[in-house]
């Protein structure tokens, strides 16, 4: 058992590492005309989608990267060795948080810091843990089983560190800093006896609270979370409005300007407990969270969400193209 995990640990890096900052691949799902528009506005990098889709794929390879599993340690490993690759300096930052449960989970945030000296800042986040439990899952007997979390969790990071790559190769004016949170997607499954609403966002939560350098500050936050589904749609998720509006009509207005309309719809949405509710609460850093929304569903959720179907058969390119490509010229405009 422990040397296929090996083998499979071993094929792992090598196809993500053999991504060289020196060179870029050739991105068929960029358009002349987005290209012309990127460069009609502004000096930013092309966001390179086989480069995006390789990340989540690799994370995917490790297995659910559920808190106290080897799967979870290899891939922190991997995450924090991408980012100093890139260019970062690196913090990890590791604790020990209580689950609903009472369990114990050993968790890591893994930061990247690009130009720490600035004082102009950028935060960019994702959380990197995968859920314990498929408890949407139509068969119920895959309620307690964990879910490969290509879309959520997977793709968040999966741009990030493209976008990480791309800082590696060119600097904006501004600072970067790349936050992956754990244990965002711990929370309380339907079948535990009390729900605890603040079970969820744990990581995120502890860093607020304890961030990576005393007296942490960011002009904005961005954070990623399900961003690679086909057919996503963005709305402006209510917590998003409610903190940070102007960061969210600035992102959106960026988006249609670049052809990605379709995905980021001009209309408000519901409010999302995710990890960028402790950053603006506790933080107090204006920041939005990019999400995919169905208004017309419970939980406002697609259906991949929480079930065993979040694997890459469910990841578009071209929808980490339009998340990638418009936060890139957020932090480059």
């Amino acid at each position: 058992m422990y040397k296929m995990y090996y083998l499979v640990l071993a094929f792992v890096l090598f196809a993500c590492c053999g991504q060289k900052n020196t060179t870029r691949v050739s991105d068929a799902t960029t358009t002349s005309a987005i290209r012309s528009a990127i460069g009609k506005m502004s000096e930013t990098p092309i966001f390179n989608t086989d480069s995006a889709y390789t990340y989540v794929a690799c994370q995917v390879a490790f297995g659910p990267r559920v808190p106290n599993t080897e799967a979870h340690k290899a891939c922190a490993a991997f995450l924090a060795s991408e980012l100093e690759r890139h260019g970062a300096q690196v913090f990890v930052q590791q604790t020990v948080l209580t689950a609903y449960n009472g369990v114990k989970l050993n968790a890591q945030n893994i930061i990247g810091s690009f130009d720490p000296e600035k004082t102009r800042r950028a935060l960019l986040f994702a959380h990197w843990d995968t859920r314990p439990y498929a408890d949407q899952d139509k068969d119920p007997a895959n309620h307690r089983k964990p879910i490969d979390g290509a879309d959520d969790g997977g793709s968040g990071v999966g741009v990030l560190l493209e976008i990480a790559r791309q800082i590696g190769i060119k600097r904006p004016e501004i600072g970067v800093d790349i936050i992956f949170f754990d244990a965002e997607d711990y929370g309380t499954p339907y079948f535990a006896t009390d729900y605890n609403s603040d079970s969820w966002a744990l990581g995120s939560q502890f860093w607020a609270r304890n961030p990576h350098i005393p007296n942490y500050k960011a002009d904005y936050g961005i954070l990623l979370d399900m961003v690679g589904a086909k057919g996503a749609t963005f709305f402006k998720e209510s917590y998003s409005v409610k903190y940070a509006n102007l960061y969210v009509e600035k992102v959106w207005a960026t988006a249609r300007e670049l052809g990605y309309g379709k995905f980021f719809i001009n209309a408000n949405g519901t409010m999302i407990t995710d990890d960028h509710v402790p950053v603006n609460e506790i933080r107090r850093i204006p920041s939005i969270d990019i999400i995919n929304l169905d208004p017309d569903r419970n939980f406002n959720f697609h259906t991949h969400w929480h079930t065993l179907n979040d694997n890459m058969d469910i990841i578009s390119k071209e929808t980490l193209k339009a998340v990638g490509q418009t936060v890139l010229h957020v932090i480059f405009k």
